[in-house]
This record gives C-alpha cells, sequence and structure tokens, in this order.
C-alpha cells in the first residue's frame, strides 16, 4: 500500500508501529498517532552492509523484537519507509539500498511481521507526511517541499496538505553533477565541508528547486537539521527565493508519518 496523488493521512486513533529503513540505520518506535509523539523508547539496528530485501527484513524484524520486548509479530498497524519509489507496496528504485530491492513486494516482504495491516512508502514521502500532519508544514497553504538531508537529499511534495508521491527531486542534475551527491549530508561529511561552504552548495540546490516548483515554504530535516541554525541562515536568499524553516519534527518524521499512514 502506498499513498496515491492527491491523498492525506486522513484522521487516525490509537497507535501504530513506524519503521524507518536508512542507509546507515534502520529505526522504529511506538506512535501515538493522535500526537506524533513516541510511546516507546526508539530501537535502531545498522542497516547491513549487504542491504537485500531479506537482510533488511531481518533487520526490520529485529527492530519490531524490540519494540515488542520479545520475537514474534506485533498486532498494531504498521508502517516501513524505503529509500525508494513506492507504487502499491512495490518498490522501483533503489538509489541508497541494493538494486535488489527494484521490482520487491515490500508489502508483502515485511506483511508477516505484524497481524495488523502494513503501509509501505517512499521514506521523504512519510517525513512529508509527518511533517504536515504534526510539524512545520502544518496548516500550510500551496506548495510546500519537505526535504530530507542525510545519505542523499530526499523531497516530498505537497500542496494544501495533500502529498504528491514519489518526487525525487535529490536526483536532479545540475551541472552535470547529481545533486544529493553533491550536496547531500553524506557529502558533507565525507569532504569535511564547514557549514558555510556547505550552505553554498545547498543555496544552488534549493535555488534550482525553487525555480522549478516555486515552493511557498521548504521544510529542511533529517538529522543535520539538529545543527540548522548553523547553515539555513547562510543559505542565499537571492537565489532561494522561499522562506526556508526547519523540521519540526527533525530525524523522528519518516519513523511518525509511517505509523500515521498505517493507522489511516
Amino acid at each position: 500500500m502506498d499513498t496515491a496523488p492527491g491523498t492525506a493521512i486522513g484522521t487516525a486513533i490509537g497507535t501504530a508501529i513506524g519503521i524507518d529503513i536508512g542507509g546507515s540505520g534502520v529505526k522504529g518506535a511506538v506512535v501515538d498517532v493522535a500526537t506524533g509523539a513516541f510511546v516507546s523508547a526508539r530501537v535502531r539496528v545498522p542497516t547491513p552492509e549487504l542491504s537485500t530485501p531479506d537482510a533488511v527484513a531481518a533487520v526490520v524484524a529485529e527492530v519490531v523484537a524490540g519494540l515488542l520486548g520479545a520475537p514474534g509479530p506485533a498486532s498494531l498497524p504498521m508502517g516501513v519507509t524505503v529509500p525508494g519509489v513506492v507504487r502499491r507496496g512495490v518498490v522501483h528504485s533503489a538509489a541508497n539500498i541494493d538494486a535488489a530491492w527494484v521490482g520487491a513486494d515490500a508489502a508483502a516482504l515485511f506483511a508477516p511481521l505484524t497481524s495488523g495491516p502494513v503501509a509501505v512508502l517512499n521514506d521523504a514521502d512519510a517525513a512529508g507526511l509527518a511533517e504536515e500532519r504534526y510539524g512545520a508544514a502544518r496548516g500550510v497553504p500551496g506548495v510546500v517541499l519537505v526535504t530530507t538531508l542525510g545519505t542523499g537529499i530526499g523531497s516530498a511534495l505537497l500542496h494544501d496538505g495533500r502529498l504528491v508521491p514519489n518526487v525525487e527531486l535529490g536526483h536532479l542534475e545540475i551541472g552535470g553533477r547529481v545533486a544529493e551527491q553533491w550536496a547531500g549530508d553524506r557529502a558533507r561529511t565525507r569532504e569535511d565541508l564547514d557549514f558555510a561552504t556547505w550552505a553554498e552548495r545547498l543555496s544552488v540546490y534549493y535555488g534550482h528547486v525553487c525555480r522549478l516548483v516555486s515552493p511557498d515554504l521548504i521544510v529542511v530535516g533529517g538529522g543535520v537539521s539538529k545543527h540548522a541554525d548553523r547553515f539555513l541562515p547562510l543559505l542565499d536568499p537571492a537565489v532561494v527565493t522561499a522562506p526556508v524553516v526547519p523540521a519540526g519534527l527533525r530525524n523522528r518524521a519518516g519513523i511518525v508519518g509511517a505509523a500515521a499512514l498505517a493507522a489511516r
């Protein structure tokens, strides 16, 4: 199951499990979907070096067992993010995970881990849904771009609170370079860039995106958003023409958005 164009989270009551599969770690928590708050400790297990579907599914099972306190299937709705394009539970791209994910039925893969419903969606889309429901994009009309700066650059596009799924703006080619490989947080750490130099790259990226989709607001998430005060004020307003704010849920957004969608 994934979100279709023009859908929103809707009203959800109770708790659900959110699992966020990233390039370096698989993270999960039980979420109160009325508030977006964690009602369990967050469990994190490193993403396996060989990140095939079966290998990652085993790690997801380990995370779920950690949340339950024992092995065995859960009984809650469970949402799982995948760093790729997801349509009706099937993965169609694999930029930062093993190529074996392409064509994998992720919804079927994770279904044995719970007796509740399972939702699978793109990781940035989950963050976008969470920010729209609980965070920095809540109640914002018009076009909102939510980006996650991490292993790559994830992007979610919202219009009047409704998601346009699988908008992969981190894969744009700008000046002969793939944007996320040059301006993502991994590039910053790999090249040991200071925040001022990195902000110059981000200005080029966000300026290009502003020319493409004319957002009314840009929300910046991912783990590095905890340092937002060190780089967002350095973005060049001459090219980044939309207001830019840090994500309200920071690095929790993927987990929260996945759980909220599963509990729709």
